[in-house]
């Protein structure tokens, strides 16, 4: 494939989707769906997957639960509760925006971690895979496949835009110079002092993902640091 000038590559979860606010609401549904005791646990799950694999698996969390609960058909509410849900509602404000003013200026597309059911499930009942035109891209540890997103989207320049200054940090070592990292200070990652404490400063840094249109593409472009 031919080498284009730049490409946008979005994170989702909290990058253009407040997907703590969807875990909220979750944990809200399934205290009335399930009981204390048992939403409790259902999250004992899901945290631990998040640990190890570095992205919200709901999937996986379910079945955890299924196995050491295997007549409890109440926790299907997860999945009825999942497929019904407005992700539209829970975009950012200016995330639309946003994808819409870089496209004149490169091929804008989504880079995601997540499981294989419900992440293109937000992605698509969000409007995001719509706003993309299908240019999405998810991985299990995305961080580790660029060799792949290279394949897909050549480019002489990347822009990362990611709420994981780890992700950005790792992006960044193999790059360099070829990529400016963009980091939206969103959700619980970001707000977590001490883990982005650990990494070096992505090239840009704002509080809200709609602050990325006060950028120029060119200044964007010129901000990246080797």
């Amino acid at each position: 494939m031919t080498s284009t000038g730049v490409v946008y590559l979005f994170d989702v979860d909290n990058t253009l989707l407040d997907n703590d606010r969807v875990i909220a609401d979750m944990r809200q549904h399934l205290e009335r769906a399930i009981g204390h005791e048992r939403n409790e646990e259902y999250w004992k799950y899901f945290e631990e997957l998040r640990a190890d694999l570095g992205y919200a698996d709901y999937l996986g969390a379910l079945q955890r639960y299924r196995v050491k609960h295997p007549r409890d058909f109440h926790i299907v509410a997860v999945s009825y509760f999942l497929l019904g849900y407005h992700f539209a509602n829970r975009l950012f404000a200016g995330s639309l925006d946003v994808l819409e003013t870089f496209k004149p200026h490169g091929v804008v597309a989504l880079l995601s971690d997540g499981d294989v059911v419900f992440q293109p499930l937000k992605i698509e009942r969000s409007g995001l895979h719509e706003a993309v035109d299908g240019k999405v891209m998810i991985y299990i540890h995305k961080e580790t496949e660029l060799d792949d997103v290279e394949s897909r989207y050549p480019a002489n320049h990347y822009v990362l835009v990611d709420d994981k200054i780890r992700i950005l940090a790792a992006v960044k070592q193999l790059w360099g110079g070829r990529v400016t990292t963009i980091f939206p200070r969103q959700g619980h990652y970001a707000a977590d002092m001490n883990e982005v404490a650990k990494y070096p400063p992505a090239d840009i840094t704002i509080d809200r993902i709609d602050q990325m249109m006060a950028f120029r593409p060119d200044q964007i472009v010129a901000a990246a640091k080797k």
